[in-house]
């Protein structure tokens, strides 16, 4: 691509799925045909056109899942409505796997081959389709399948999620997946087995002491009156009745923390927003749970979809916020459904819009899908992905809350994070921080899976310990190893279980929480494998932008495949290498991913002995 437009052509469908979007073009620089003014030397609503580049990523999901693929004429005819370089647009729509820039199939599959569907058998399933149906990326009866990373299916490993484009797109989940699955799925995904309820992922589920999950399978997902009586929008009323400092103050006396990680007290984040005089304020809940392992976001927004509008419209209101984005992984297209209906009705119903419930506050709500990239889960790559750039992190500082979203004042927050403001304002504060500890309130959600009788979200206040947490899950007879917070966490000895799942506590032990993975794996697997498959990740979800991870993470890959088949003597200088390359990315990448892609190979060759 150049930075000029060329004389690419979009087709009909190509044209009416961007027109759709952005409604009919009105000159000729736009790309319209029945226009006279056909002088292309001056852009006519160029500075209008660029106002709307944050619809360059929804651009891109028309034309993909329209004709299943983004030709050069149909980018050219999206950049010049937007007025975008068609490189720059070239740039984006190659920095996100669920897009193609190539001609393929309008049925695509992708098969996980990630941690958890690894440890259930996806490598049978992807051999059984490379002799059945053909190699992966191989078009054949009008479909292709490709090995896919974590797609958050991992309580039913292995999973596999068909998606086929055309006018109405057609989106079909098989999990578990086996290869005659997966095949019918592809031919015809309208025909697919329903998806179990979201409930199904809460092995807990009636049981007593659920907080974030109590609703999950009791209220009608689609059903605003059902969620309304079984205490849905209570919260918000309180949060009016309080007033924005109030909900901040509560929120700050609760000792609420991220739930995605980085456990940063999230009242002190809502303050700091709420304070900047620079207006408008923005809200972005961050629905990309791409780690490895996790699921827990997916099953709120399945199974109690308006918890999360009533979250999001109370954070909104607190930090002084008119605007949400709701960034959703585009792997998952139940909780897509949900969402938009959700915010539909609410917003038919006076709870989102210009006048919230009759009290003058106005708040909004748009989803923005993602398009697999793990590293938009970075706070300041989703800001970047929104507005229609490469989800590449920002330097920090500026932090957020200060220049975020447009430049403008932003408080991010994931799923789990929101939800949990709802119960420190029904509960009041003091009464949610006397769950858990001192320093870690509240309850968290655990994703189990692995090698475990029953995987699933669990809930558990926090200072359980991971013994009592594995003791609900049935554990497998021969555990070799428990991986914790996903491929940027650390793993855990069999002797280790007692280590509360505190943020404090697994740092202490010289893990991590992080996001709440908890991976399971017996003496069956071959945890070598299991560390190269964590580096393969991270080289192909490293954004590139900086050295440290770019050349990294492809070095930390190289060495573990020379080292799966050494042990002893024959591995001590890569693993020498593997601890220089590591330092250097945790030393001085720009963000989170190529700080923690060593963490998880450091702690199986420190904790575990791996390779010796």
């Amino acid at each position: 691509m150049d930075l000029r437009f060329g004389d690419s052509k979009p087709t009909d469908e190509e044209r009416a799925a961007v027109d759709a979007l952005l409604g009919r073009p009105e000159s000729a620089w736009e790309g319209a045909d029945d226009r006279t003014d056909t002088d292309l030397r001056w852009a006519r609503g160029g500075r209008e056109a660029r106002e709307r580049r944050d619809l360059l990523l929804p651009g891109l999901h028309a034309l993909n899942d329209r004709v299943g693929w983004i030709s050069e004429g149909g980018l050219d005819y999206l950049c010049r409505r937007l007025t975008v370089p068609p490189a720059e647009g070239y740039g984006v729509a190659t920095f996100y796997a669920m897009f193609a820039v190539k001609p393929r199939p309008a049925t695509v599959v992708h098969v996980c081959t990630d941690l958890a569907c690894a440890a259930r058998g996806s490598a049978r399933v992807c051999a059984e389709l490379e002799r059945d149906v053909g190699p992966a990326g191989s078009a054949g009866s009008g479909a292709v399948w490709q090995p896919s990373p974590c797609l958050g299916l991992c309580e039913r490993a292995p999973a596999a999620l068909a998606i086929r484009a055309g006018e109405t797109p057609r989106a079909a989940v098989v999990a578990p997946a086996t290869a005659g699955a997966v095949a019918d799925a592809a031919s015809a995904p309208h025909q697919a087995p329903a998806e179990p309820p979201a409930v199904a992922a809460v092995p807990q589920a009636g049981a007593d002491g659920l907080v974030l999950l109590r609703r999950v399978g009791v209220v009608d997902p689609g059903s605003l009156d059902d969620y309304r009586a079984h205490g849905g929008y209570a919260a918000l009323r309180r949060a009016f009745a309080l007033g924005p400092a109030g909900v901040i103050r509560e929120v700050t006396e609760a000792g609420l923390v991220g739930r995605g990680g980085a456990a940063f007290p999230t009242g002190r984040k809502w303050s700091a927003t709420a304070q900047q005089p620079d207006h408008p304020h923005y809200l972005v809940c961050n629905a990309d749970e791409s780690e490895p392992g996790t699921f827990k976001d997916r099953v709120l927004m399945e199974g109690d979809p308006y918890a999360l509008i009533e979250a999001m419209t109370v954070a909104g209101y607190a930090t002084g916020a008119h605007r949400g984005y709701l960034y959703l992984r585009g792997e998952y297209p139940r909780a897509l459904r949900r969402l938009r209906t959700a915010i539909d009705r609410a917003r038919s119903r006076g709870f989102l819009g210009k006048d919230v419930m009759g009290q003058g506050f106005a708040f909004d709500i748009e989803i923005r899908r993602g398009a697999g990239a793990y590293i938009c889960g970075e706070e300041t790559a989703i800001f970047n992905s929104i507005e229609g750039r490469r989800g590449e992190p920002r330097s920090k500082p500026p932090f957020p809350v200060e220049k975020g979203l447009f430049g403008k004042p932003t408080a991010v927050n994931n799923v789990e994070t929101l939800v949990n403001v709802l119960p420190i304002l029904i509960e009041g504060a003091q009464a949610y921080a006397r769950t858990g500890t001192g320093t870690s309130t509240g309850t968290k959600l655990f994703c189990v899976s692995g090698t475990v009788a029953r995987p699933g979200v669990y809930e558990l206040p926090f200072g359980a310990t991971l013994r009592e947490l594995l003791e609900l899950a049935g554990p497998p007879e021969a555990l070799r190893a428990v991986l914790l917070g996903g491929a940027a966490g650390g793993f855990v000895r069999p002797d280790e279980l007692d280590v509360p799942l505190t943020f404090e506590g697994t740092r202490a032990a010289g893990t991590t929480l992080g996001s709440g993975v908890v991976l399971v794996l017996d003496e069956s697997v071959e945890l070598p494998r299991v560390l190269l498959r964590i580096a393969e990740f991270f080289r192909d979800e490293s954004c590139g932008q900086c050295v440290p991870c770019r050349v990294g993470t492809v070095r930390q890959e190289e060495a573990l495949h020379r080292l799966k088949d050494r042990t002893g003597a024959a591995a001590a200088g890569d693993i020498a290498l593997l601890r220089e390359v590591g330092q250097a990315m945790r030393d001085a990448s720009i963000c989170g991913l190529g700080q923690t892609a060593w963490n998880a190979v450091e702690s199986a060759i420190d904790r575990l002995g791996a390779f010796k």
